[in-house]
């Protein structure tokens, strides 16, 4: 396994931005605490100069939070970064994150600047923020839409004005993976500095790639991904932290890095996520979701049960999810019901468990699910006939 890579956890920026997910300053501080168990290694808290709730929250959690790195974004005013410090210099590992548009849309649309006038704000902003810490990161907003050229040009001025990490953000999750990592290869050759800082890539999800273009950045130069708990974010989401460690776990051989992520608390996070913001993920949902360790298909749970790794290609408890589950369905197998059966304390011989299991199909097919206390009285009738006939009879 090679170098470790920085996991930049942006639940309580980004994540929070998406409608219907505001927290409060006790439901951020009790994520930021799992957040640390987890062993992220960056947690940007907030935009301090957003409101003063989310000032009040960047500055509780930089003075709570031991182990982990504390960012807040600012644009590049010096108003911005002024408040971002204010509330970021109790911080152990204090990080200033500024950022400004750099796509031709974005300067002609929404900033009303020409490139040269962006390309001093940022350095400007950069310079102002090193003055206070020492670990700044600046984004190129819109990277993935900007001129390769004046991208490259922009990030050698912030690297010789100080910035140690430089963000390259597929805004609008426009970008497709091979896309990404031709961009990625172009600013590691070109980017005046580049080896003296660390390549950071934040991607959305817009069309369902903000995962597959982060891991595409690794291949070609990025050290530090940027996502958030169950992909929480703007619009479609960001990359999901755990779909992102977990491919790099499961596949080493395809990555050669590692991240210091303690995995079995990923899903105790997500499950904390859910509760605060009462949004629960969807049921398929990689890693996390109620069907990743879930089995109805016969021939699939008949795999499982001789050995998981037929269909699992992880383990649940290296997720911190207790263990897989076989549903019992109208798809399910004789193997899957016999095994559920040994389980609630019978023991069927082979005529009565296909007994049970013809009685079981017609229930199953008609409703969704089948509980175990259902189940245990298919059995108890089925697997005793005569005992059963016997007691209804004393009972008339």
């Amino acid at each position: 396994m090679g170098s470790e890579i920085v996991i930049f956890d942006t639940t309580l920026r980004d994540g929070e931005q998406a409608p219907g997910f505001n927290m409060n300053l006790e439901e951020k501080l009790r994520m930021a605490e799992q957040l640390e168990r987890l062993q992220v290694d960056v947690i940007e808290a907030g935009f301090p100069i957003a409101s003063d709730g989310d000032f009040l929250a960047v500055r509780e959690i930089a003075k709570r939070v031991k182990s982990c790195s504390v960012a807040g974004l600012c644009r590049t005013r010096k108003g911005d970064i002024d408040r971002a410090w204010q509330a970021l210099q109790h911080a152990r590992k204090p990080r200033i994150h500024t950022f400004i548009a750099t796509s031709n849309i974005h300067l002609q649309y929404k900033l009303r600047m020409s490139k040269a006038e962006a390309l001093r704000e940022a350095v400007s902003a950069v310079k102002y923020a090193n003055g206070f810490c020492e670990d700044v990161e600046f984004s190129a907003e819109d990277a993935t839409r900007s001129d390769w050229d004046y991208l490259s040009e922009v990030f050698s001025a912030v690297v010789e004005a100080g910035a140690t990490v430089l963000n390259v953000p597929d805004t609008v999750g426009y970008s497709l993976p091979w896309e990404f990592s031709e961009l990625m290869e172009f600013l590691v050759e070109n980017v005046e500095g580049a080896e003296k800082i660390v390549f950071s890539v934040h991607c959305h999800d817009d069309l369902g790639h903000s995962v597959s273009n982060s891991l595409a950045a690794l291949q070609t130069g990025a050290r530090q991904i940027e996502c958030t708990i169950n992909g929480i974010g703007e619009r479609a989401g960001n990359a999901a932290l755990e779909e992102v460690v977990m491919s790099i776990k499961t596949r080493p051989s395809a990555f050669e890095v590692d991240t210091k992520i303690e995995t079995e608390e990923i899903y105790a996070t997500s499950l904390l996520l859910s509760e605060i913001t009462g949004v629960a993920v969807q049921p398929n949902k990689a890693i996390v979701g109620d069907n990743a360790f879930a089995h109805e298909a016969g021939i699939h749970q008949d795999g499982v049960l001789k050995n998981a790794l037929t269909y699992e290609i992880m383990t649940p408890q290296s997720v911190g999810v207790p263990e897989s589950k076989l549903v019992l369905g109208k798809h399910s197998g004789r193997n899957a019901l016999k095994d559920r059966l040994i389980t609630l304390g019978f023991e069927p011989d082979h005529g009565g468990l296909q007994r049970v299991y013809i009685a079981f199909i017609a229930l199953a097919d008609a409703k969704k699910n089948v509980t175990n206390g259902e189940i245990a009285a298919i059995a108890a009738r089925e697997l005793n006939p005569v005992q059963s006939t016997t007691e209804t009879l004393q009972i008339s």
